[in-house]
């Protein structure tokens, strides 16, 4: 699990999310209320289906004038599933394989998010646990 998470708001914009995901490197933003209780996921995904097409010829900062006025909850997905605090890890690496997602953000009793388990997660730790059996226990530069 990775915690803190980076969050937003609804109120937040489009733009705004592409560049915290573009400088963060993240692919998915929990969108989170003044109580830090889940509503809503915005993914990288999310996003390129909400940009216009490249075939209408907009330069960058024209594509962006556009946007600056949609918000993220009018893309954001808000029937997500989560995890609790008290979820195996095995059973939620099973959700996400068997469900094809990219994350899970893991909320307490009061839905509060507390942090985000991604596909990432476990691949390091796939990783971690490959490199106990390499013969010199390090991966390869």
């Amino acid at each position: 699990m990775s915690s803190p998470v980076v969050t937003f708001f609804a109120e937040q914009t489009l733009p705004h999310a592409e560049d915290v995901m573009r400088f963060k490197h993240h692919r998915h933003l929990p969108v989170i209320d003044d109580d830090n209780r889940l509503v809503g996921l915005i993914t990288h995904r999310d996003l390129l289906r909400a940009q216009p097409s490249t075939l209408i010829g907009l330069s960058e900062s024209e594509r962006r004038a556009r946007q600056a006025d949609v918000r993220v909850d009018q893309i954001m997905e808000r029937q997500i599933w989560t995890v609790g605090l008290e979820t195996l890890a095995s059973v939620a690496g099973c959700t996400l394989l068997d469900h094809k997602y990219g994350c899970l953000p893991v909320v307490d009793d009061d839905r509060r998010l507390v942090g985000i388990v991604t596909e990432r997660d476990y691949l390091r730790f796939a990783i971690k646990m490959l490199q106990l059996h390499d013969p010199d226990g390090v991966m390869p530069t």
